[in-house]
């Protein structure tokens, strides 16, 4: 993605099936289980690069003796410094001291049989530590200790953080992570103290035996269905509680991803399949997703169960995870993000007149390759057909050379933009920072032929235009194209996502700024004005009666005509090469990723009755001229 924008965090959870002399004996390491979390988070370290954490909890502690450690890290290259810290711990410890599992377990921190990581990459907030997950509810009760880290954002935080209030809490402070926090904690206690008060009236067992009983029996499932009751969301959450049971939940629409493996030795859970598939060596075929609205409860015995939680709904999982997010070393991803590449074949090659000989196909940034590798084998196959045409045309008798020349038609594909190191302009001056900045590619000269060759870019996706015209149009400009195509192998971004990404601005999609400029250019300003009074009057109604006010406006003009205005915004004064923009469809995406429909940000469909608020909301601060997220 050429625009870089915020999105999904990572969650990692290990939870270790045996006692750790087991892994001791077995791997020669008590550090079993620490070692797959820094594996599981290390291979999704694409999601997140503003915070990381670890937090672990210890089975069967004695008294008075630690059972949960965490540690978070906000620096630079945060996940490196998060487990330097924490293997820190064991540096100084003589192996074979660290090789007594039971000694090293009760003297050393961040070995429990139950770990839970976090990357961040925040979609609003500052980088301040306090936003970095894990979290924690503390208590001296060690079944009243929650620690949660997440990768979601509710639509409804408002209404969940006066339910809050009624129920007579104080929370710190008004924000989805919090509010998620508290609202587990409290049915989390009120679960304990209803057990723990029904086996004290039956005056049979001494506290300590009722403890142990109340941990043996806790709901861990209607403390989520309680929990999750009110939630409007996108959310992958994953839960330790102090004496050790732990929980992964999944929203019922299935927007977030997540994960998992589980055998005779260990269970784990990740935002990514192939992170998993990597940390612990096995096929594909043995990691499961996590079904929407279904919680992956593994009790303190070791009993692991996957159950409903919420009714199901539609399943939409975000098709961004599919385009940009995850990483395609997913094996379905991959061959979804060719396809969508493959898919674009036809449109380009009726842009640049099926003129293979002055046609150069590149691709920007290096996250669009392998939308790229599919986009020109869907051109090789368009070419081949062309061939056999022409070969057929020529009948029995031909000359050779005609052969010749017909086999000879290639497609051109260069690397074009190279992304170089990210440049450090230690001025703020506004001119002279945005110049230097848009050198931030540079390019391969000599390989366009001057006003001669047309030059197509594919872009995994745009979002706000903006490094298209101020870095990357200027740049290949310079190679004197005749004309410059952009093709972005996701669809026209229209609208604010509200469920984890940092599209929440309406004013930030090139898209919009295309739409508000063709009502201008049109007359039909006023209807601007119109859907903003609709907005103002239906924020009054329950989320579930809002309709999307911004689509209407939308159907006012055909694809192409925003397409055509956005490639007008995004060219630079001053350059000679025409610019055009090709987007993929809504009909090729659902097509390349059918089981990932999600397409909210594109469509204005949104999967929870808070989107339509959200989009409606987000409009009316770019009429009142907020700068401020819409959720």
């Amino acid at each position: 993605m050429s625009d870089p924008i915020k999105h999904e965090c990572g969650i990692a959870l290990v939870r270790l099936l045996k006692p750790l002399d087991y892994y001791q004996k077995k791997y020669g390491t008590p550090l079993y289980g620490l070692n797959k979390l820094y594996l599981l988070m290390q291979k999704q370290h694409n999601r997140g690069q503003d915070g990381a954490g670890v937090a672990t909890v210890k089975l069967d502690p004695p008294t008075a003796s630690n059972y949960i450690d965490r540690y978070r890290n906000n620096k630079p290259s945060p996940l490196r410094g998060l487990f330097k810290k924490i293997y820190g711990s064991f540096k100084d410890v003589p192996s074979h001291k660290l090789a007594d599992a039971a000694w090293a377990k009760k003297r050393l921190p961040f070995l429990g049989e139950v770990l839970l990581g976090h990357l961040r990459y925040g979609t609003h907030g500052g980088k301040k530590i306090s936003f970095c997950h894990p979290i924690l509810r503390k208590s001296n009760w060690i079944n009243r200790n929650l620690a949660l880290a997440g990768n979601f954002n509710l639509t409804n935080v408002d209404e969940l953080y006066d339910h809050l209030i009624k129920l007579g809490q104080h929370p710190v402070e008004q924000s989805d992570t919090v509010t998620v926090l508290e609202k587990i904690g409290h049915f989390l206690d009120f679960e304990v103290q209803q057990r723990y008060n029904d086996y004290r009236e039956e005056g049979e067992l001494n506290k300590r035996e009722i403890i142990d009983l109340v941990n043996e029996e806790l709901d861990v499932l209607r403390i989520i269905r309680r929990s999750a009751r009110k939630f409007d969301g996108g959310y992958a959450i994953a839960g330790m509680i102090g004496h050790g049971d732990a929980f992964v939940m999944r929203d019922p629409a299935g927007i977030r991803p997540a994960f998992y493996y589980q055998d005779e030795e260990i269970v784990v859970v990740a935002s990514e399949r192939p992170a998993i598939q990597t940390a612990m060596n096995v096929h594909f075929d043995s990691v499961k997703e996590l079904t929407p609205g279904h919680a992956l409860i593994i009790k303190k015995n070791g009993k692991v169960t996957c159950d409903s939680f919420l009714e199901a709904l539609p399943q939409r999982s975000c098709s961004f995870e599919r385009i940009y997010f995850s990483r395609g070393t997913d094996k379905e991803i991959y061959y979804e993000r060719k396809k969508l590449g493959a898919l674009l074949a036809d449109a380009i090659l009726k842009s640049v007149n099926y003129d293979f000989d002055n046609t150069v196909f590149s691709f920007v940034p290096n996250t669009a390759e392998v939308a790229f590798i599919g986009m020109m084998k869907g051109i090789e196959d368009k070419l081949n057909a062309i061939k056999k045409e022409k070969i057929l045309a020529l009948g029995k008798d031909f000359n050779p050379s005609e052969l010749d020349k017909i086999l000879s038609i290639r497609a051109r594909f260069e690397k074009i933009a190279v992304k170089d190191a990210k440049l450090r302009t230690f001025i703020t001056e506004g001119a002279s920072r945005s110049e230097l900045v848009s050198h931030v590619y540079d390019v391969t000269y000599g390989i366009v032929n001057n006003h001669v060759d047309t030059l197509v870019l594919v872009d995994d996706s745009i979002v706000r235009g903006t490094t298209l015209e101020k870095s990357i149009i200027k740049i290949v400009a310079r190679l004197k194209p005749k004309k410059i195509v952009v093709v972005s192998s996701a669809p026209q971004i229209r609208y604010p996502d509200c469920y984890g990404i940092d599209m929440s601005k309406m004013k930030d999609f090139v898209a919009f700024r295309a739409l508000i400029a063709l009502l201008k250019e049109t007359g039909q300003e006023d209807k601007i004005q119109k859907a903003y009074k609709i907005c103002k009057k239906q924020a009054k109604l329950p989320p579930e009666e809002i309709e999307n006010q911004v689509t209407p406006l939308y159907d006012l003009f055909s694809y192409e005509q925003i397409s055509k205005k956005i490639a007008e915004i995004v060219t630079p004064e001053g350059i000679e090469p025409e610019v055009e923009v090709i987007y993929q469809t809504l009909d090729g995406l659902h097509s390349a990723c059918p089981n990932h429909k999600g397409d909210w940000y594109f469509s204005g469909n949104y999967p929870t009755k808070g989107g339509n608020k959200v989009v409606n909301r987000a409009f009316m601060h770019y009429v009142e001229g907020k700068n401020v997220r819409a959720y």
